[in-house]
């Protein structure tokens, strides 16, 4: 399974971005796993902000994110979005999304990862 994140930038705090996982090449296909969105800030640890289960019957969010960021799935055009609203400079880092071995979230088992997109939350 091969992941593309496409969609980060800079914006300004407060602004919006919406960031996509393109999800291609795999037997079962993207719609048999679980996506999660993971940030990496410079010197910190990559954290998972937000997961979506397959048919997009569960979602999390980690306690930063919620109630700015929504995950959702397109599983007919095998594309997974982060809508990030209200946004602030601790959002800022490489947004990467990312696939579950399982159907179900929380991820706890990755298989495959994209390449990253970055996000730069200034004014």
């Amino acid at each position: 399974l091969t992941l593309v994140e496409s969609g980060g930038g800079l914006v300004q705090p407060g602004g919006s971005l919406r960031l996509s996982c393109a999800a291609s090449g795999s037997t079962p296909g993207p719609e048999s796993y679980a996506i999660g969105w993971f940030r990496q800030a410079p010197g910190t640890e990559r954290e998972g902000v937000a997961c979506i289960s397959i048919n997009s019957y569960s979602t999390d969010y980690s306690d930063s994110v919620k109630g700015r960021f929504t995950i959702s799935r397109d599983d007919a055009k095998n594309t997974v979005y982060l809508q990030m609203n209200n946004l602030e400079p601790a959002d800022t880092g490489i947004y990467y999304c990312a696939a579950d071995v399982h159907t179900h979230c929380p991820i706890t088992d990755v298989a495959y990862w994209g390449q990253g997109t970055q996000v730069l939350v200034s004014s």
